[in-house]
C-alpha cells in the first residue's frame, strides 16, 4: 500500500476490501494511522472497522478486564490483554478480543520483541462482549475463528440477553445464564461475576 489510508470515522464502512490485500506490516501501519478506529483483518484479508464503543460497552469492558486482571495478579503467570490488542493468528487474520489471556508457555515461544507489534499468537482464553450494534452471527463466526486458531476457551458475553455462550475445541457451544461463570483450563480459578457486568448496563 503505497499511501496510508486515513479513514473518516463519520462515514465508516463496515468492511473494506483492498486489492491486493494489505501485508502484516501495512496493516499495522494502517492501524497506527487510524488509532481512533478499531481495525481487524479477517482470514480473507478484508479489513473490518469498528468505531469507538459507546458508554455501556466501554463500562462493561472495564468491568470484565478488571476482574480478569485481579485473577491474574494472584499468580502473575502469562499476560492479560485489553481490547486494544490485536493478535496475528495462524489463518492470516488479525483479530482483537475485548479481553484475553496468553499463557506463559505460549509467550516463551514467541520471538524476542514480539509484543512490540501485534503478537503472532492466539490467546489461550478470549472474551468478546457484544455491543448493541454487533450482528450476532458475525460474533458467533468470530468465536469459531478464535477456537480454530488455537484458543482453548472463549466466552461470548451478551449483556442484552444476560447470557454467556461458552466455546471450547471439539465441543458444542454451551449457554450460561447464571450470575457468575467459572473458567477452567488456561484460566483455572477465574470466576467472572456477571451480576457486576450486568449492573454496568443499568
Amino acid at each position: 500500500m503505497a499511501t496510508l489510508l486515513r479513514i473518516d470515522a463519520g462515514t465508516l464502512p463496515r468492511v473494506l476490501v483492498l486489492d491486493p490485500p494489505v501485508t502484516d506490516a501495512e496493516f499495522e501501519a494502517l492501524c497506527r494511522e487510524n488509532r481512533d478506529i478499531r481495525l481487524e483483518r479477517d482470514k480473507e484479508g478484508a479489513v473490518r472497522m469498528n468505531p469507538p464503543t459507546g458508554g455501556w460497552t466501554g463500562s462493561g469492558n472495564v468491568e470484565i478486564s478488571t476482574q480478569l486482571s485481579i485473577w491474574w495478579s494472584a499468580h502473575e503467570r502469562g499476560r492479560v490483554f485489553d481490547s486494544s490488542t490485536g493478535f496475528r493468528l495462524p489463518d492470516g487474520s488479525t483479530l482483537s478480543p475485548d479481553a484475553s489471556y496468553v499463557s506463559e508457555d505460549r509467550l516463551r515461544a514467541l520471538p524476542k520483541d514480539a509484543l512490540r507489534g501485534f503478537p503472532p499468537v492466539c490467546p489461550d482464553f478470549v472474551i468478546e462482549l457484544r455491543s448493541e450494534s454487533d450482528p450476532l452471527q458475525e460474533l458467533k463466526n468470530k468465536m469459531a475463528d478464535w477456537i480454530s486458531n488455537g484458543a482453548q476457551l472463549a466466552w461470548l458475553v451478551d449483556p442484552w440477553e444476560r447470557r454467556v455462550t461458552v466455546y471450547r475445541p471439539d465441543s458444542a457451544a454451551e449457554t450460561v445464564t447464571a450470575n457468575q461463570i467459572a473458567g477452567g483450563g488456561p484460566v483455572q480459578g477465574f470466576v467472572l461475576d456477571l451480576a457486576r457486568v450486568w449492573k454496568r448496563y443499568e
